[in-house]
């Protein structure tokens, strides 16, 4: 899954915040209605502009982002 194609960064949308397609929907939101036990279909029927690729590159891009986090310790 290439990401990079579909998470778009725009400094004057959303405060800056990963979003799909350029849209106003963040990376954020996906990944929490995921968390809350939406399926990728109540996803899907809710927000009918996006797709099941979109949501895949929600979660391509959190765990890019968790292996890229570095442990620092005191």
């Amino acid at each position: 899954m290439r990401y990079q194609e579909i998470i778009t960064i725009e400094p004057g949308k959303r405060g800056g915040k990963p979003c799909i397609r350029g849209m106003r929907i963040t990376v954020y939101d996906v990944l929490s209605y995921l968390a809350s036990g939406m399926t990728y279909k109540e996803i899907l029927d809710d927000f009918p502009y996006l797709t099941q690729e979109d949501i895949l590159a929600c979660l391509s891009y959190a765990a890019d982002r968790e292996r890229q986090t570095l442990m620092i310790q005191a």
